[in-house]
């Protein structure tokens, strides 16, 4: 089978066209031939995601069962499935049965591939850990991003009044569409008094900080008493910051890492049930839409990987079988 496969070179990840067997699931899990699958900034940045030697590439897919592997029940041949998975830009990828999910019938292999990483993640920031609740502000960083559309959808459909950040202002007015509040235009820092104007000086209540440590302090003096801020990723490559105790201390903050790399299986399975009783069903009600920004054949991959490095999109770069 075709499979595409990251590999790690110096200071950067090259994709790899290879012509491999198609796997056999083991104990546990699904073989999916993939219908659609999605680029994640996680995977290709050096440092974080990115893997020491050759490996499949893609985290998420949709498609159908073609393989079930011992021990799994509950699952038939042909269901339609998405999931976080091993080699999604593959012709067929394995995934752990507890991570499968069966997408709502309005939902397109596009939009299924595009839902169980970034709204997994939001998932966890807002909801298990952020615990963000309605008439709060919310505070996104990078809010043009796979993640930061994915967290102004869903901060929405909690009912939260959310700002987020981008370097681009027509960025932020497709944003706007789907219910941005207030847009700040910038690539890093100052945004500290606008969200202080719009919130009265009071502060937000949940910072999503997708861009790193060059904007770490800004968004803790943004901060409210009671404050939580979650930490998902680092698009400006910076990994240090500096905390200001004081402000820790004296505002009761609360500050968490948002990641699976050391979660066990049966801890991200649970998170997975989390995810399908708590947001599901705004899938199924039509209330959240994946917001995608291209489709690219399953051939053209690698030009996939050029636009998405290029940060020209607004949500999610699909590659598409």
């Amino acid at each position: 089978m075709k499979s595409y496969w990251l590999v790690p070179s110096t200071g950067a990840v090259t994709l790899e066209l290879r012509d491999v067997p198609r796997p056999e699931p083991k104990q546990g899990q699904l073989l999916i031939e993939v219908r659609a699958s999605c680029f994640n900034r996680g995977e290709l940045i050096p440092g974080h995601g990115t893997p020491t030697s050759a490996k499949p590439g893609g985290g998420e897919c949709a498609g159908e069962i073609a393989g079930i592997g011992a021990g799994v029940a509950g699952f038939t041949l042909g269901e339609r499935i998405m999931g976080r998975c091993a080699g999604g830009f593959s012709e067929y990828a394995l995934m752990d049965a507890r991570e499968a999910l069966r997408p709502p019938d309005r939902v397109s292999w596009e939009e299924a591939a595009a839902i169980p990483l970034v709204f997994m993640v939001v998932h966890d920031m807002l909801v298990a850990h952020g615990t963000l609740k309605p008439g709060e502000w919310l505070l996104i960083t990078g809010a043009s991003s796979g993640v930061g559309v994915a967290a102004l959808q869903a901060g929405k459909a909690l009912g939260a009044k959310v700002i987020g950040t981008s370097g681009s202002a027509a960025k932020l007015q497709k944003l706007e569409q789907l219910g941005l509040d207030v847009g700040v235009v910038t690539r890093g820092g100052g945004f500290y008094e606008p969200a202080m104007q719009t919130t009265g000086n009071r502060g937000v209540d949940l910072v999503v900080n997708n861009v790193g440590g060059t904007v770490f302090a800004e968004c803790i003096r943004t901060l409210a008493y009671e404050g939580r801020l979650a930490t998902v990723g680092y698009l400006d490559r910076t990994l240090k910051a500096e905390i200001d105790l004081e402000a820790l201390h004296a505002k009761r903050l609360r500050l968490f890492g948002v990641s699976n790399k050391l979660r066990l299986p049966a801890e991200r399975a649970v998170t997975v049930r989390a995810f399908e009783k708590d947001f599901l069903p705004y899938f199924a009600e039509g209330r959240i839409r994946p917001v995608i920004d291209r489709v690219f054949p399953f051939d053209d991959l690698p030009a996939a990987h050029a636009y998405f490095e290029s940060n020209a999109m607004v949500g999610k770069v699909v590659v598409r079988r």
